[in-house]
């Protein structure tokens, strides 16, 4: 229970403390807070275009590397050129995380999603029209894909944004662990797609399908959640009482251990996840040259969905059950960064084919975990800003990423082996998971003046 002396108000742990500085002495904390959450009703409407969303967004994200192998052959495209083209993605996605959160923080996420998704699902329609102009097609593309980098660099923070601020804490795991089950569903969506478009209606067919899907999920939004006088005066209102995210506030919050060890944490988990995603396919062809491809193309990814939604509504029972939030969020990403490592290191030595796959499928089913562990843990520490925050970590994970994923190239090309990789995933997993265990929290930590609040 936390007591506020100059009001003379006993308030409940669940009430935010920040709503200190957000109401008057007339206005209680309560009151204040809950003006901001949707109702039951609105929140299955937004928790299921907000899953459709993140699927269409993968789905867009992957529709290049899908089509890359046909338009190199038509634009006449080196191994380098493709690579040139694939990679602009990532330079812009890390460009605009912070921005991306920052304004979700100030001007409402919902906001920021509708016209981020707008914009790339325009981008993504507009693709096969550049390519044909007959002109630096090649650096059209990679224009194109920074473009798509930098629009897209925004939904993540802005779901963080959204849910610190319209949903209770007891349900914020299993809605990020829904919306990071889309992610896979997506991916599966655009191989899927792939597969059948490529062939029968050339590789321009999957940019105009995947960009009018996502252009009619952004009017669906507009029409049947955003329009209306109602959300433009929640929208002002919120922008008016968010706080300013000026250098001092960031270096305060960076002083704080719990915030260190979750951005390292995520960072982590993000390098691993993206090293897996990109050399997984290398490792079974080249392993096992004679398996049936779709097998560890689909089922690691087909295991993830229930795993991850399964991973949510454990987190939000155990905290409804009345455990710990802080133990809650170390339980699961015990299992993400902990368990997950040990159906990995084994892959070091020689395995069966179905060894591998069922070890790749239960590392990657577990790592999704992590939707109700760190991915949300800054909606704990900061919801004032966990936008910006959030935007932050994914920047550095997806730098960490890149890096990691480089590298691990680099040691597959020289020892001609996957077991320094391997071992290196399990290294970095583990060295993440202790820093969380050892220094993470729960403990509101974005208020610089705590003098008012007192804990009993």
């Amino acid at each position: 229970m936390a007591e506020n002396p100059a009001a003379g108000h006993v308030r409940d742990l669940k009430a935010s403390p920040l709503d200190l500085n957000l109401h008057g002495p007339d206005e209680p904390a309560e009151d204040s807070e809950n003006q901001n959450l949707w109702p039951r009703s609105l929140a299955r409407k937004w928790m299921a275009m907000l899953f459709l969303g993140t699927c269409l967004l993968y789905c867009a994200r992957m529709t290049m590397p899908v089509c890359a192998v046909s338009m190199a052959a038509t634009f006449h495209w080196s191994k380098i050129d493709s690579g040139l083209v694939l990679g602009g993605f990532f330079w812009g996605y890390c460009f605009t995380q912070i921005l991306g959160g920052h304004a979700s923080d100030k001007v409402g996420g919902e906001r920021v999603l509708f016209i981020s998704a707008a914009s790339w699902a325009m981008i993504t329609a507009g693709t096969p029209v550049l390519a044909h102009l007959g002109f630096h097609t090649l650096a059209l593309m990679t224009v194109a894909r920074i473009l798509m980098g930098l629009l897209q660099g925004v939904f993540f923070p802005s779901l963080a944004s959204l849910c610190s601020q319209r949903v209770v804490e007891a349900e914020r795991g299993f809605l990020m662990s829904t919306m990071h089950s889309g992610t896979h569903l997506g991916t599966l969506l655009a191989g899927g797609m792939g597969s059948v478009m490529l062939d029968r209606n050339g590789w321009e067919s999957m940019f105009y399908c995947t960009g009018f899907l996502a252009g009619l999920w952004a009017v669906t939004v507009w029409y049947y959640l955003l329009r209306g006088d109602v959300t433009m005066k929640q929208m002002k209102k919120r922008s008016h009482i968010q706080p300013s995210l000026s250098s001092k506030r960031w270096l305060y919050l960076f002083r704080k251990p719990p915030v260190w060890a979750m951005v390292f944490a995520h960072m982590c988990i993000c390098s691993t996840s993206y090293t897996l995603l990109s050399w997984l396919p290398t490792y079974f062809k080249e392993s096992f040259p004679h398996a049936t491809p779709w097998v560890y193309n689909v089922v690691p990814w087909l295991i993830a969905i229930p795993s991850a939604l399964g991973g949510g509504f454990v987190s939000d029972f155990l905290i409804t059950r009345g455990y710990g939030v802080a133990t809650v969020r170390k339980i699961m990403q015990f299992g993400a960064m902990g368990l997950s490592s040990m159906f990995i290191l084994p892959l070091s030595g020689a395995v069966p084919f179905t060894t591998a796959v069922v070890f790749i499928s239960a590392a990657v089913g577990l790592s999704t975990f992590t939707g109700g562990g760190v991915a949300v843990n800054v909606q704990d520490l900061t919801p004032s800003c966990a936008g910006a925050l959030y935007g932050f970590m994914n920047m550095m994970g997806a730098l960490m990423g890149l890096v990691m994923v480089s590298f691990s190239g680099y040691l597959i090309e020289v020892t001609l082996s996957w077991a320094k990789v391997f071992s290196i995933i399990t290294l970095v997993n583990v060295t993440g998971l202790g820093i969380f265990l050892i220094f993470g929290d729960s403990q509101r930590v974005d208020l610089q003046d705590n003098s008012q609040i007192i804990v009993v």
